[in-house]
């Protein structure tokens, strides 16, 4: 193992040890249960983020244009995401955590 693989590992516990002290104080944060889980890094979440608030936005246009099928997010979501996470997880995990609830309770119907 070289150099820099030993510090993006060491990120990834060190980020992952944050999200832990956050679980201690309150046990019904899922997304962060998901995210330790699946070793996922803190660049790869801010990604996550990003990417639903975009799709957040994109609901709310289409919502506001008459659009009743959401379908073409969910695929598109699913697709951005990290090869470890199940769709299904991060949707009910978000809603537990009452993240982007919007979105995620849209999105659930596809599942």
């Amino acid at each position: 193992m070289n150099e820099n693989e030993l510090l993006k590992r060491i990120n990834v516990l060190e980020y992952h040890q944050k999200l832990l002290i956050k679980l201690l104080n309150d046990p019904s944060l899922e997304l962060y249960k998901l995210i330790i889980e699946n070793g996922i890094s803190e660049q790869e979440v801010g990604q996550f983020y990003s990417l639903c608030d975009k799709m957040n936005i994109k609901l709310e246009e289409q919502k506001a244009e008459g659009y009743v099928h959401f379908h073409p997010l969910f695929h598109e979501l699913s697709s951005s995401l990290p090869p470890t996470l199940r769709i299904k997880e991060v949707i009910n995990a978000c809603l537990t955590q009452k993240v982007y609830l919007s979105l995620f309770q849209e999105l659930l119907k596809y599942v």
